[in-house]
């Protein structure tokens, strides 16, 4: 089944993890897919065509867009780009600290600004947040508070441009076995075998596991589409029940 053949979207973030899963699962149902990021995806989605995109710039942005749009109207954008460093507000540099908002947020920011002129018919807009942006653990500084703009920024975009027809919701994955999460597991496992340090991770959401992208990129897909078309302006929570549990235990 192919429900989203007159579909064009655009993915950032889109070579790993998350973005990769949203990229596949659009592709097989039919949508026509580009890809913007910095790194070219696996072999296996050479049919997927992909743009050499540094979301911190403005041109490569644009050129991004261009080249989506180029196939066609542009109806779906998903922002799943991001990075991840550790640190507080004493200890993280003001340069790292700025080059995680750059990569999280404005790069959001740039891409959402290229992209809705292009939306001539509406359209909808996916952005990956995390559930740091409400709730989170020590030593995230820089990250948490660009997840935090990042949520705040989808209101006000699904606010301003409601009028244009296109709609904008966030998802806030919890623990996800991506390559982002997996490099941070390897530097806090010390002797441990990585799968034992996500095992670790996964059994504080109360579903007692890691998620995979591909069970993230299902709810995305499903925000883009005209399932979800009197949804926006809202954050959905794929964190395992991990937001809906207190630490007490009985």
């Amino acid at each position: 089944m192919r429900p989203y053949s007159g579909k064009n979207a655009i993915v950032f973030g889109g070579s790993s993890g998350i973005g990769l899963a949203t990229a596949r699962l659009l592709r097989e149902r039919g949508a026509k897919v580009t890809i913007a990021d910095l790194n070219a995806p696996t072999s296996s989605e050479e049919d997927i065509p992909w743009v050499c995109c540094d979301v911190r710039n403005q041109p490569q942005v644009k050129a991004a867009v261009l080249a989506a749009a180029g196939r066609g109207d542009l109806h779906w954008l998903v922002y799943s780009a991001g990075i991840q460093h550790y640190g507080t507000v004493v200890t993280t540099p003001v340069e790292e600290y700025d080059l995680v908002q750059a990569v999280n947020a404005r790069g959001a920011f740039l891409a959402t600004q290229e992209t809705i002129p292009r939306m001539k018919q509406g359209g909808s807009i996916v952005v990956v947040s995390s559930v740091q942006a409400v709730v989170c653990q020590n030593g995230v500084a820089a990250y948490a508070a660009s997840k935090g703009t990042l949520e705040a920024m989808m209101r006000a975009m699904a606010i301003d441009h409601a009028k244009d027809n296109v709609r904008v919701n966030s998802v806030m994955p919890g623990t996800i076995d991506t390559p982002m999460v997996r490099a941070s597991a390897e530097s806090f496992r010390g002797d441990a075998p990585l799968e034992k340090i996500l095992q670790e991770w996964g059994s504080v959401h109360p579903l007692q596991r890691v998620a995979q992208p591909e069970e993230v990129a299902r709810v995305i897909v499903f925000l883009l589409s005209d399932e979800a078309s009197f949804l926006t302006g809202s954050s959905y929570r794929v964190d395992g029940g991990l937001l809906a549990q207190l630490p007490v235990r009985l």
